[in-house]
């Protein structure tokens, strides 16, 4: 059984080929990512984005990990999401776009 189930950012199925536009919000504007986990025992999940970690959690299993998050610059920034628990260990890089402003139409 594997320890992540699903991860989904901005309630989207996270998918590193899919079009990041589907994942990019405005400066200022909150981004939501979630893993869910299946086992039992504990899990120690951490997304951060360089030097900074924005969440940082100890989950009970079967569970699932939320994290919350906005910036106010635009840019590309590169997460990284890892989960380690139920004897496995999980890494998932996670692609933010913060846009200048939000998109017309």
């Amino acid at each position: 059984m594997k320890l992540v189930k699903l991860i989904k950012l901005n309630n989207l199925q996270y998918n590193a080929n899919r079009d990041p536009a589907f994942y990019r919000r405005p400066v200022n504007e909150e981004f939501r990512l979630q893993a869910m986990l299946n086992g039992s025992g504990e899990a120690k999940a951490r997304f951060a984005v360089g030097d900074d970690v924005l969440c940082e959690n100890t989950i009970q299993l079967p569970g699932s990990f939320d994290c919350k998050f906005s910036y106010d610059t635009p840019g590309t920034r590169i997460g990284v999401l890892t989960i380690e628990g139920a004897g496995d260990a999980f890494r998932e890089t996670v692609r933010i776009d913060v846009l200048k402003r939000a998109p017309v139409g």
